[in-house]
């Protein structure tokens, strides 16, 4: 089997988890040949002070040959992409490579090589109006934890550099090979390209109280079900204007919004993961009619559930519970062979 030569772009002040985490999917899927290049070889300090060996510069490493050009992000990005020698190199490499790679602000670099222009792009959310501001060329789209525009991929923060590289395994070795890698890292397979950066955890407050606990559980315990006020405040023992208020005052948001909000993420996560017709998930997620889910879709993401399902649908098999018994011991990780997908013990 032909190695795929990864080469990863560092810099003073890079997020180690950025670099790690995604050297680690391709060291076990086996098959690719990493190499890490900085403005000079040597030890580069990482934003959090953890040092990494840059085995080359970019004055003397050849920048044709590269398979993938990843590059990664953190704080350091803003002085890394003022760095003429780095910029250029990155060019010269990403010109001859049959891919490229951002992870979370690492995009900031891709773009200052001139690579993005035209591109639909993703970054951590925090950066996403800088981005936008800067590079008016560039068409920024910041709710995806990843994206593919033809060669160029980019991703949002830090973890979502695993969830990338999984997915450049899959389209390199199948889904059989990123699914054994992930077994092995103990990681979530997969969270498909298309999962909101803004998840329920990220986006909402924790409740303070054990009525609105109850109350947020019923929710999450069965989008569909019916979630009125009175039947949210059965569940939390108070009156329903009681309950209103205490709500909005512990999650920032009314029952109302935070219900809504819920159902869209379950219905995403239905759209992408499974065949299921849309007037089924709508109904199934408390919409009642597909047209109340397209119209709710274009209000909250500007896209109706089929254009959705088809900018973002997973070719991995659905999404399940997250893997806590890996086979193998994790440590070392050693490259992987593929393994069934059904009935296997997880």
């Amino acid at each position: 089997m032909t190695e795929h030569r990864v080469v990863f772009v560092v810099f003073d002040g890079f997020q180690p988890l950025d670099l790690t985490g995604p050297h680690e999917v391709f060291h076990g899927a086996g098959g690719y040949a990493c190499e890490v290049v900085a403005t000079r070889a040597g030890p580069v300090r990482s934003v959090s002070g953890l040092f990494v060996h840059a085995g080359h510069g970019v004055a003397d490493l050849d920048p044709a040959g590269t398979d993938t050009l990843v590059v990664v992000g953190g704080e350091g990005v803003d002085r890394a992409r003022e760095d003429a020698a780095l910029v250029s190199w990155v060019a010269a490499a990403a010109a001859g490579a049959r891919r490229v790679a951002s992870v979370c602000s690492g995009v900031f670099l891709l773009a200052a090589a001139g690579l993005l222009d035209g591109r639909r792009v993703t970054t951590h959310w925090a950066r996403e109006e800088q981005l936008a501001r800067e590079h008016p060329e560039v068409r920024v789209d910041c709710d995806p934890i990843f994206l593919r525009d033809g060669r160029v991929w980019t991703s949002a923060g830090v973890t979502a550099g695993m969830d990338l590289a999984l997915a450049l395994v899959e389209d390199d070795r199948g889904r059989q090979v990123a699914h054994a890698v992930a077994r092995q890292l103990v990681l979530f397979l997969r969270r498909p390209g298309g999962q909101s950066q803004f998840s329920v955890a990220l986006w909402s407050r924790q409740p303070a109280t054990d009525p609105v606990r109850a109350a947020v559980t019923a929710i999450h315990a069965d989008p569909g079900a019916r979630h009125d006020i009175a039947s949210l405040a059965a569940h939390a023992g108070l009156s329903p204007r009681h309950l209103q208020r205490r709500f909005t005052a512990e999650l920032g948001v009314p029952p109302a919004a935070y219900v809504e909000r819920v159902r869209v993420e379950a219905a995403r996560r239905a759209l992408t993961e499974g065949d299921e017709p849309v007037e089924a998930i709508a109904r199934r997620h408390g919409f009642a009619t597909a047209e109340t889910l397209r119209r709710t879709f274009h209000r909250r993401l500007g896209v109706p559930p089929s254009e959705y399902r088809a900018r973002f649908r997973s070719t991995a098999e659905p999404a399940g519970a997250l893997l806590v018994h890996p086979v193998h011991p994790v440590h070392p990780v050693h490259p992987v062979q593929p393994v069934p997908e059904e009935g296997e013990p997880v």
